[in-house]
């Protein structure tokens, strides 16, 4: 089946990923909200963690309660000091955070130091979170989910809050992390790619990109092995983008958060509509791997590694 570049574009336009990524996809933002669900609440914990200027802390923590996901609590009077703490909007995203921590464990490397495992309260055991369907409780597989494109009116012309996104950085491409490398434009081109297109001058149209930044995107993702590209067998002139394994395993994390901007965030339909093969639209829940119950942040404990002595 041909690619419908027009219906393609709107239903990206106008998605509740864009959206949700818009207003979350800032490198900074995501690491002091993943910071928050490893335990960090302080202003001198975040700076000591991640080595962030003061004012963009600052500014990302406005921006963090403007949204409702964290919400201050003075513990000091002279001199005031906050802490702050998720809300239930902020709880409710957990799912997405679960997925960021599988992807980090296998592929990146992130300043915030994260847990080695994780365990599950409720029935004890060390875990590894599962991605499932909420109708059936059946495991997913994301590449397999039937997807339908119904672009949603509202969410059209409504522009997305964005940051200006971060130039990928050079250097090591051993290791990759969500929050400095895999940015909002990143995660788009990988959804562009999972709906069809695969060949620049689609990716340049659905997304709203020139040519000049989307060849430093193209060729950023394939450095750090987000991305390859080979010669199409039918026309030597152009080049066929496809997903690796690196960015097969974010679109874990894609489902969730653009779950969460539906139901949460922009309380608007997806223009993305995945069918998981039970027939029934699928919503994302992670389960625990032993007992395949449902996780909820408060019943999750993170196991830190003993640090060696030098």
């Amino acid at each position: 089946m041909s690619l419908d570049v027009d219906l393609t574009r709107d239903a990206l336009v106008s998605s509740t990923l864009s959206h949700g990524l818009g207003a979350l996809g800032d490198r900074w933002t995501v690491q002091v909200l993943l910071g928050t669900f490893m335990g960090l609440r302080r202003f001198e914990q975040w700076q000591q963690e991640l080595g962030i200027p003061r004012s963009t802390l600052s500014n990302r923590l406005r921006s963090l309660q403007q949204l409702d996901l964290l919400k201050a609590r003075a513990y000091q009077q002279r001199p005031l000091r906050h802490a702050y703490h998720p809300t239930g909007k902020a709880l409710a995203m957990y799912p997405a955070v679960l997925m960021m921590w599988l992807w980090e464990r296998r592929w990146g490397r992130i300043r915030v130091e994260l847990p080695a495992q994780l365990q599950h309260r409720n029935c004890g055991r060390r875990f590894t979170p599962v991605l499932a369907c909420r109708a059936c409780g059946e495991e997913a597989e994301v590449t397999r989910l039937k997807l339908q494109l119904r672009p949603v009116s509202a969410l059209i012309h409504l522009k997305a809050r964005v940051s200006r996104a971060p130039r990928i950085p050079q250097g090591d491409t051993a290791h990759i992390d969500l929050g400095l490398r895999v940015d909002r434009w990143s995660l788009l081109i990988v959804t562009a790619v999972v709906l069809g297109c695969h060949y620049f001058d689609q990716l340049s149209k659905v997304l709203g990109i020139g040519p000049s930044v989307l060849s430093r995107r193209l060729e950023g993702m394939m450095a750090y092995g987000l991305l390859h590209s080979e010669v199409d067998r039918y026309d030597a002139r152009r080049r066929i983008y496809r997903l690796t394994d690196s960015s097969r395993d974010l679109l874990g994390y894609i489902v969730c958060l653009s779950s969460w901007a539906e139901h949460h965030h922009l309380h608007e339909p997806s223009s993305i509509i995945p069918t998981h093969h039970c027939g029934h639209v699928f919503v994302p829940q992670v389960i625990c791997s032993c007992c395949r119950e449902p996780l909820r942040a408060w019943d999750v404990k993170p196991v830190y590694q003993a640090r060696q002595a030098a």
